[in-house]
């Protein structure tokens, strides 16, 4: 029997109230996809794909135009009741009240959710976000991370199975953000999914099991991490030279070659078509000696630049690649 998804979405459609005349403004497009069970499931896009809209609506902040949504296996609108209860969101924002102690934080938003006292465990939450000697401290006198840790626990005080982080580390230091990846490691091992939406596209390549790329309010890319990295093509290689050059060399089998150096050339090239051992003996039938050499794979940052870039050029995937597999 095929498990239900954490969360499914179908034709998903927002298109928000016109301010005067006109139709509005599209926010979604026919989106859909699936986000698996027990999974770090990272959502991309630059600013104004629809990132936000799309993660307010599975909140309940915004009323979808059209489609569907089930979250944990409960449509949003015929049992909205279990949805909420299957979601917890942390958002970009870091919002609540000073002058309560994170244990009150917990406990209040524990009551909102209807947690019967007995069944409560905010005590353990803030020790599972490494919070449990500052229960009793007054929550304005926490730093920057520890409220952002403390916006985690509080969305999980229903125990919820999905979680979704907006943005958790923008705007934190280096040291931060790897203590926030361990806990985002720490929850998804102990059974809970994952989303995470983030401008840091090594922290999703570090992090997901799988990407979305969200463009213009459409889907144009839902791959495993490792598949999405390999849709680059383009692998670069660096070379020193015995003596000094006065420009890069040009061929058929460059994509692109630049001086970057006095003796140092970069030159990239298809991968697929082409290797490193081909652009090297290139290079010395010109009548250089190579004295050293570096390479460097594509990324995640190299797909996202390619797909977006080819959507905002009028095509909605990159080399007709399939947007879901």
């Amino acid at each position: 029997m095929e498990q239900i998804p954490a969360i499914r979405i179908r034709d998903l459609v927002k298109r928000y109230a016109p301010a005067g005349k006109g139709e509005g403004k599209l926010a979604l497009s026919g989106v859909s996809f699936d986000v698996p069970r027990g999974q770090v499931f990272g959502l991309l896009g630059p600013n104004g794909a629809g990132k936000s809209t799309l993660i307010n609506t599975l909140a309940g902040l915004v009323m979808k135009t059209s489609g569907a949504i089930e979250i944990w296996g409960h449509d949003i609108d015929r049992d909205r009741r279990n949805a909420k209860a299957s979601i917890g969101i942390v958002p970009q924002e870091v919002v609540f009240d000073p002058f309560f102690t994170p244990l009150e934080v917990l406990e209040m938003q524990a009551g909102l959710y209807g947690v019967p006292k007995a069944q409560r465990r905010s005590m353990e939450l803030l020790e599972a976000v490494h919070l449990g000697d500052k229960a009793h401290a007054y929550a304005r006198s926490l730093s920057g991370g520890m409220r952002r840790r403390l916006l985690i626990a509080k969305a999980m005080v229903h125990t919820p199975p999905v979680l979704v982080l907006d943005e958790p580390t923008a705007g934190v230091d280096v040291e931060l953000r790897r203590q926030l990846w361990d806990l985002v490691r720490e929850l998804n091992a102990g059974g809970v999914t994952v989303v995470l939406t983030t401008h840091y596209l090594e922290e999703a390549e570090e992090l997901c099991d799988r990407i979305a790329i969200i463009n213009h309010g459409r889907l144009i890319a839902n791959k495993p991490t490792r598949e999405l990295v390999g849709m680059a093509r383009e692998k670069v290689i660096v070379l020193t030279l015995d003596q000094p050059i006065d420009a890069a060399p040009q061929h058929d089998l460059f994509r692109g070659s630049a001086l970057t150096g006095e003796r140092q050339i970069e030159i990239s090239y298809d991968k697929d078509t082409t290797n490193a051992g081909q652009i090297m003996a290139l290079v010395q039938g010109l009548g250089w000696g190579i004295v050293d050499v570096t390479t460097r794979e594509a990324d995640l940052e190299d797909v996202f630049v390619s797909l977006t870039s080819a959507q905002g050029a009028g095509g909605d995937r990159m080399s007709g690649l399939p947007a879901e597999s």
